[in-house]
């Protein structure tokens, strides 16, 4: 399973999109701030959407696609699924594959 993510700061300001294998791990990761870089610079910690699928190629591709983005067209993806933007819990995501918002 590959999970496309997008985390915020607490307070919305600062959005990052990412791809993985494995979410919870990788959550965990950006929460301990044990990768130097973004995230960690801009304590960017708060799982706000999520998606997946079994193709690696459709994830990756679905990450580049929203980091090309407005910040507009990313609030509502993540509005579509999570308004009020709270922090999501692993197993609280939409079970679709990945679509495309275009």
């Amino acid at each position: 399973m590959y999970y496309v993510y997008i985390l915020a700061t607490q307070n919305n300001a600062v959005l990052y999109t990412g791809v993985t294998n494995n979410l919870e791990r990788r959550l965990g990761e950006h929460k301990s701030k044990l990768i130097p870089g973004f995230t960690k610079k801009y304590n960017v910690t708060k799982l706000v959407y999520f998606d997946f699928t079994n193709d690696v190629n459709a994830a990756i591709a679905q990450e580049k696609r929203i980091k090309g983005w407005s910040r507009a067209k990313k609030n509502a993806l993540i509005e579509e699924r999570n308004p009020n933007w709270e922090e999501l819990g692993v197993a609280e995501g939409d079970s679709s594959s990945l679509r495309s918002s275009e």
